[in-house]
């Protein structure tokens, strides 16, 4: 190093520069020819390369963004499609339950309706079957009444061993029967 500094300061750093490229074998026409080769390489590599593939990883890195949007707006509409979910099957369950509810009530109601029609049609065939034995038991004292009359006409026939006339029979037939009514 300090011969660097000795020639710059005797003939100069352009003499030294001169000396170095000599001792080592450096052309300059050489050099010049090997950096302009050196641009042209790097303004062809820019243009037909470097451009090119700037714009394919800038295409990429806006799919990916869009791709990464997307994916946002699909869990979005995600999120919102399962609320929406919820708030059906919410709904669906809140009207479920009121069907339940108005189908016990209305089954209440019926089983309250056809018991009371029950209570009603047994009472009438109560009322039938208490009128059909107050009929009966009229109709069985009338033939009872019957009987009882022709048995004291014939009782007292034998009894009496004379034939009743009809006026006879009737008035013992009506005494009896306003005793046995008493």
């Amino acid at each position: 190093m300090n011969m660097i500094f000795l020639a710059a300061s005797e003939g100069g750093i352009l003499d030294s520069a001169k000396e170095t490229a000599l001792q080592f074998g450096a052309d300059w026409w050489i050099l010049l020819s090997q950096a302009i080769s050196f641009i042209i390489v790097c303004v062809l590599l820019q243009k037909f390369a470097y451009k090119p593939i700037l714009s394919v990883l800038e295409e990429r890195r806006e799919r990916i963004a869009e791709s990464l949007a997307n994916a946002d707006k699909i869990k979005q509409q995600l999120a919102e499609a399962e609320a929406r979910y919820n708030e059906i099957l919410t709904k669906a369950n809140a009207e479920a339950q009121k069907m339940l509810d108005e189908a016990k009530t209305s089954a209440a109601a019926l089983s309250d309706r056809k018991t009371q029609q029950a209570i009603s049609e047994a009472e009438q065939i109560i009322t039938k079957a208490r009128e059909a034995a107050v009929a009966e038991h009229d109709r069985m004292l009338v033939e009872l009444k019957r009987e009882v009359g022709r048995l004291v006409i014939n009782t007292t026939t034998k009894v009496t061993g004379k034939i009743l006339t009809p006026e006879d029979q009737k008035r013992i037939s009506e005494e009896t029967a306003s005793q046995v009514a008493a």
